[in-house]
């Protein structure tokens, strides 16, 4: 069950490359993807978990909704008291992939230049 959640990690990043001005780096194993070197996504990556999802986004809209869901706790660092949440979830049953999608957009929304945000839909990158 672990190894798939692990896979959705893996997909989920692919996903958030495909946004506009989208840049995948590596720093300390964790995958972090930043717009225009401001970071709208943190994956566990070979730091994280060894068998589970790990994603932190910026959710200015929907954090206190999404804190209600299992795996999803206020993200370290001060960076809850900002909209940052954490999922952690290794049984993959549980992953909403649709969902973290959604997230991903609207952590970008949130970071990136409003006109390279004007290009983004509620679950990516219009197109």
């Amino acid at each position: 069950m672990g190894a798939r959640a692990k896979a959705i990690e893996g997909e989920l990043l692919a996903f958030s490359a495909t946004f506009p001005g989208a840049a995948i780096e590596t720093p300390w194993d964790n995958s972090v993807v930043k717009v225009r070197g401001k970071v709208f996504v943190f994956f566990g990556g070979a730091a994280g978990p060894k068998d589970a999802l790990s994603m932190t986004v910026k959710l200015p809209i929907s954090a206190e909704m999404a804190l209600t869901l299992p795996g999803v706790e206020p993200a370290g660092y001060g960076l809850g008291r900002s909209g940052w949440v954490s999922l952690r979830q290794a049984n993959a049953g549980l992953i909403d992939v649709r969902t973290c999608k959604g997230w991903i957009a609207q952590s970008y929304r949130a970071v990136a230049p409003r006109k390279l945000g004007a290009l983004v839909g509620d679950f990516g990158p219009r197109g």
